[in-house]
């Protein structure tokens, strides 16, 4: 078996290929992390704006909490070492 760090590296990899993948497809790609509340995420979108989100109680859907500006989108991809189309 794969050591406990190599499993972590190709799944963090395997997420950031397949959020590429959703934004050149024109999707949106949710960001979750443990910095936010259990019910909130972020929303990446192929234009290159994330918005701070809350999922709702039927989790097919996402009340807008606000957009970042172009500062807090900056430092969210620098924070999680994601790279901009």
């Amino acid at each position: 078996m794969l050591p406990i760090q190599e499993i972590e590296r190709n799944g963090t990899a395997a997420v950031k290929r397949l959020r590429l993948k959703k934004l050149s497809n024109g999707l949106p790609f949710m960001i979750n992390t443990k910095d936010l509340p259990g019910n909130q995420c972020y929303l990446e979108y192929p234009g290159g704006t994330i918005e701070l989100v809350k999922i709702e109680r039927s989790a097919k859907d996402f009340t807008v909490i606000r957009t970042l500006s172009s500062i807090e989108v900056t430092a969210i991809r620098k924070k999680y070492n994601l790279a901009h189309e």
